[in-house]
Formats: structure tokens, sequence, C-alpha cells
């Protein structure tokens, strides 16, 4: 639809309000209801939204760290702009009309800690080097039983299967209505899903997302998140992509798949049919890039503390800088596996990752990668990633990546200084946060014996 279809279609909707939101540096979008008369002035130019979002945490506590905003500049207004190519309409609210918007300007300049104009901006810069990218991006999640209590950890919520059933039929149709609401309304609302099935682990679920460009690939991405929790609550079900509930089973994974393609759309770049493995030059030096950067900007894939209990050795994710050909024990796992299909799969990635920012990292690596040419002199790991350490490992806690990203010059080179020092800032926050808590493995390790 063009500008003009939405505007008429907004003005005949039986909703007197338009839901419109943003997405904050963590990944949680944040919005609110207009009246669409306001909604509709509002497409005329920029309108304001408070800055606080990139002022506080997930948990609305405000960070005592950045600069971006604060107490000293009171909290003002941002100015954010409609994107009307997100229109969308929400099938669980009786179809009310949704629109994403970001903190950009007509005149093109953006807020560099806006996570979807950073994205925005990587695409721009791929584009005018030639190429479209196209993206997909699949999340494991947990599924619980909703509690009259309230939701949170400390209730001991259940799952609603119990077992390690991945691909399971009969694990599938015990909550049948909820499975075949997230395929259909999902479709409804602009999220098509290419598959949907239980994973292994109690109440897990695993869904891939149909392939788009990157913009929209993460689009869907984040409004599948939501999506699936909102559902949820109307089957009396919690959705959680925490990357790691439990010590016992494996995490959760949000692995990004990518392929670059010509500027006509009509040819896979990675694919070449008379190369080593199938894989084009370009391919590979995108690859190299992606390994190249993996250590200076690991935050954008595994942004929490939870993260990285994640990833460990023999959990479906990857500790190693390694890539190899349809292998699911390396960091990139690569997929030469036609014209159509050929692809770069990610899985590093966490199912707790800002969409955004993740594919801002994985295209704004691969891309230096190709634009300098890099070689893959890693070889490729044939068998066990997880005992391949001759290219190095990533880092194993959050404190650790983000004062590597801080003090990177390439990461600074790819996203600006204003976003990664405003980025790892809010790492860092997040570690404080957990340092000075007391958790129920010291109280348990502790409270008797020491």
């Amino acid at each position: 639809m063009n500008k003009k279809e939405i505007i008429a279609e907004i003005k005949e909707s039986p909703h007197s309000k338009v839901k419109v939101a943003i997405v904050d540096i963590d990944g949680v979008l944040r919005g609110k209801f207009m009246h669409k008369d306001k909604f509709l002035s509002a497409l005329e130019g920029e309108f304001g939204f408070c800055s606080v979002v990139f002022g506080w945490d997930m948990a609305d506590e405000a960070y005592d760290n950045v600069k971006v905003t604060g107490w000293d500049s009171g909290y003002p207004d941002f100015e954010a702009r409609i994107d009307l190519s997100t229109y969308r309409k929400v099938p669980w609210e009786d179809d009310v009309p949704f629109f994403l918007a970001d903190f950009s300007k007509q005149t093109g300049d953006a807020l560099p800690v806006c996570p979807r104009s950073l994205l925005k901006k990587v695409i721009k810069e791929t584009e005018e080097a030639g190429f479209h990218p196209m993206f997909s991006q699949e999340f494991e999640w947990f599924n619980f039983i909703k509690s009259s209590e309230g939701d949170g950890p400390g209730n001991n919520l259940q799952p609603i299967t119990t077992g390690m059933f991945g691909y399971s039929i009969l694990r599938a149709s015990e909550n049948s209505t909820f499975f075949h609401d997230l395929f259909e309304l999902l479709g409804d609302y602009g999220v098509p899903l290419e598959g949907l099935h239980t994973e292994t682990g109690p109440g897990v679920y695993e869904a891939a997302i149909q392939y788009s460009d990157v913009l929209e690939a993460a689009d869907r991405a984040e409004l599948f998140k939501s999506g699936a929790k909102e559902i949820g609550i109307q089957h009396d079900i919690v959705a959680s992509f925490m990357a790691k509930q439990n010590s016992t089973f494996p995490g959760n994974g949000g692995h990004i798949h990518q392929s670059l393609w010509d500027a006509k759309e009509s040819n896979n770049l990675f694919f070449d049919a008379k190369a080593e493995d199938n894989m084009s030059d370009l391919m590979r030096s995108y690859i190299a890039g992606q390994l190249h950067f993996l250590p200076h900007i690991l935050p954008m894939f595994a942004p929490t503390i939870n993260s990285y209990k994640r990833l460990v050795e023999g959990a479906w994710a990857p500790t190693t800088l390694t890539w190899g050909i349809d292998n699911r024990t390396t960091a990139i796992r690569a997929l030469p596996l036609g014209e159509k299909a050929a692809r770069v799969e990610h899985r590093v990635v966490g199912s707790d990752v800002n969409p955004y920012l993740a594919m801002a990292a994985c295209l704004a690596s691969g891309l230096y990668g190709v634009k300098n040419k890099l070689k893959l002199d890693v070889p490729k790991t044939v068998g066990n990633g997880y005992e391949n350490l001759k290219n190095g490992s990533l880092p194993t806690n959050l404190l650790e990546a983000s004062n590597a990203m801080k003090s990177s010059e390439l990461a600074i080179e790819l996203f600006g200084n204003t976003f990664v020092d405003h980025f790892t800032s809010t790492r860092e926050w997040e570690w404080r946060q957990f340092s000075k808590e007391v958790t129920d493995w010291e109280t348990k390790r502790y409270f008797e014996i020491i």
C-alpha cells in the first residue's frame, strides 16, 4: 500500500486510535496509543517521544553512566518518525492499526543510539556498495503456564509440556490452540513463519521466520517476540526468550540467516557452482569479516548476563571462533545449498538479542570483510568445533565482552563512537546490577558450610 492508501484506510478505520511503538537499546518494544487525528498529523514530520527510553534499562531503572539523556538534561523528547512501510493490524486486538517508528528525521539525520536507525545506516552502506541483503531469524523459547500468583520466576512456573521432545507432534498437539494461533495470527500480523515445532526441553518451541530484506526481517523478528508473548497471554501462557532458563537444559538460540544478492535481487552472490564447496569469494570474505569482528562486538549478539550461560560447550551454542559447512558446533555455519538457498547462519546469536543490533552487527562485519577483500584464512572446522581452539574463543562473560567492545577501534569504525560508548555503558550497568545481588547459588553454597 502507498501512503495515500494507508492514510485513507486509517481515516476509515472503526478504531479511534493507532498503536505506535519504538525499540529501545535492550530490544524491548515501547509504545503508546495515539488518537488517529494525532497520528495523521504526525505523518507530516516528526513527533516527540520521551528520551527516557534510552535513559533507563529494561526494568525502568535510570542509568547513571550514559550521556545521551539523563537527569542533567531533564529527559527531553527526542524526535521520532513513523515508518508507514511497517503498517500492520493486530489480529488479537480487533485489528487495531499498528506502526513502528524510529528516531530519525526527514532530513536523514538519525539518533546514533536508535537500534532501528543504526540498522538502516548499515543497510544504506550495503546498498551503496551494490548489494541487497536478505535475512531471516529463528527463535527458540520456553513457554510456561501462567500462575495466578504472578509471572515472576520465583513463582516456580511450570512448563506447558514436560520432558525432552524435539520435533514432537504429540507435544505440539497438547497445546494445539496456542500452537495454531501462533502460526496463523502471526501470519495475519505480517510475521509469516516458515516453520514451527517443539524443541528439546520442557515447553520449548522453535519458530523460523520467512526471509525478507534485512530491515523487514528485523521488524518481523522484533514483532515475533512481542507477538508470541501477547498471544501467549491469551492462552494463559508465559513466553520467555531468556538465553538460558536452566543449567540442565540447552539454551535458546536466535540464529540469523543471511545472504547478499545483487542490486536487482536476481542473483545470490554467495553461491558459485565452480568454486570449492560452492562458496563464492564474496561469501568467504563475508564470513572472514564476521569471524574477525566477533570478539569486538559480541555484546550485540550476547547482550545480557544470562547470554553467556548459553555459550558453553556441548549446549548447542558455539564457544570458539570457527566456521564450517553445515556444522552446528561452529560460530558460523556456511550453507552453500544452491543458487537460491546459499546463506550464512550466525549461531552465536541468542534469543535474548535486540534483532536490530544483532542484524546490524552481522551485516556490518560481513560487509567489512567484503569491502576489504578479507581472506578466509581460518580453515573450516570438520567435526567438533568446541575442540578447535586454533583461532581463539569467545569472551566468557558480559563484562569481558563489553570491555573488549568499548576499547575496540574496529567497533567504533563500524558503528561510531556515540553508539559504542552508549551501548557498552548500558552493558556495564547491567553487569553492575547483577554484581550487587546475592544469588540463590551463593546462598546454597555458602549459607551453612562456609
